[in-house]
């Protein structure tokens, strides 16, 4: 199991009070598990919470976790601000 950093941390607004930072897949995990709103746990949701185990297991790279995370945070309505995601030339 491996967790590599995300290349841009990913900052999420979850109360008016309170806010997180997200940085690698694992993070992103617990976000999903134990902050994420119950009515906003639909398909961006089970998505991201597989991309993210894949990422942890090596079947997916961190930049492929950090985009699912963000397409699910975007349509729970948590991101603070969408920050600049780099293009991964392979």
């Amino acid at each position: 199991m491996s967790d590599i950093r995300f290349p841009v941390p990913v900052r999420l607004r979850l109360t008016s009070a309170e806010e997180r930072v997200v940085a690698n897949s694992w993070e992103a995990l617990e976000c999903l598990r134990d902050q994420w709103p119950e009515g906003a746990r639909g398909r961006t949701y089970r998505a991201a919470c597989r991309v993210c185990r894949d990422a942890l297991d090596g079947w997916r790279q961190p930049h492929e976790a950090r985009r699912a995370f963000v397409k699910a945070a975007r349509r729970a309505g948590l991101l603070e601000h969408m920050a600049w995601i780099p293009r991964q030339t392979t």
